[in-house]
């Protein structure tokens, strides 16, 4: 169930949010830029020991506490693996003092009408209560937006609050991802009429409701103010969405209100063959601009 402490800390503290939930076909881009081929590996079990040790070491890092990381999205693998001896939710809550939530959703259905819904996600009830028995606070799901389409917009808002409905009920906060792609043919356009379809699902909440918003950064700096200042939503946080750190940093300190929730722009740079002196300095560069980002804004 949601903490109080945790809930003040997502809602209140200046930082921003670590996504290290990279699954299935990410995960061998990932690896890749860490230095690893797939040459390295062989099957899945083995990709994903290799990316969880990428992990622990980024979540053991001097740098990676809750001083500026306030909460951390993890992979499903991630969650029922351990870090030092520890489940890796009690782990990160306290020894790091970082929010831990699950990302939740299973990829993404072909493209339709300028959208990519969710596929299903069979077992979700049992993996939700599984998190709460862990100490997640919270899920994250992602869908994909591409064309500035009214009706699938509209589909993909629908989905999110759905899902979102189901993760409340366990007593966990969700993150709803629409993802506009950077590279649409009209991002702006697309991100106003999501702006506005999100307003409207989140104005027919029920009285006390809560939920989290992680959105692309816009096009049009603070296009997402009315949705940060809503009384049901508890953060809005940027994926980074292929922008590299430096300009992904630029864009979002001109959205007030708005945190990161980076990925790949979080971990860019960090190499398996860096000594560990190397690879805590190189993580904290990143953890500092990121967290400037977040907090100094224009």
């Amino acid at each position: 169930m949601a903490d109080d402490k945790m809930m003040a800390q997502i809602s209140e503290k200046g930082g921003f949010i670590a996504a290290l939930d990279q699954s299935g076909g990410s995960t061998p881009g990932a690896l890749r830029a860490y230095g690893i081929p797939e040459t390295a590996y062989s099957g899945d079990e083995e990709m994903f020991r290799l990316v969880h040790e990428m992990r622990v070491r980024i979540m053991t890092a001097p740098a990676f506490s809750g001083d500026k990381v306030i909460a951390a999205i993890l992979f499903e693998a991630t969650m029922d693996g351990l870090v030092e001896g520890q489940p890796t939710s009690a782990y990160l809550w306290e020894k790091r003092g970082i929010v831990p939530f699950l990302k939740v959703d299973k990829g993404l259905q072909p493209e339709q009408d300028g959208v990519s819904l969710m596929k299903p996600i069979p077992g979700l009830d049992d993996l939700l209560a599984r998190a709460v028995k862990l100490g997640v606070f919270g899920t994250k799901e992602r869908s994909v937006i591409n064309l500035a389409s009214e009706t699938g917009i509209a589909a993909i808002v629908a989905q999110q609050f759905e899902l979102a409905e189901q993760i409340s009920a366990h007593g966990l906060i969700p993150i709803l991802e629409p993802e506009v792609l950077i590279k649409s043919p009209d991002k702006a356009g697309a991100e106003a009429i999501l702006r506005d379809e999100i307003a409207r699902h989140l104005d027919a909440l029920p009285a006390g409701r809560k939920l989290m918003l992680k959105l692309t950064i816009p096009e049009i700096p603070d296009t997402y103010a009315s949705l940060i200042a809503h009384p049901a939503v508890v953060r809005v946080v940027a994926l980074s969405g292929g922008y590299e750190r430096s300009d992904a940093c630029r864009r979002l300190a001109a959205n007030h209100g708005m945190i990161a929730s980076f990925s790949r722009a979080l971990i860019d740079g960090l190499q398996h063959s860096m000594t560990d002196a190397e690879f805590d300095a190189t993580l904290g560069h990143a953890i500092d601009e990121i967290y400037t980002a977040s907090t100094v804004k224009a």
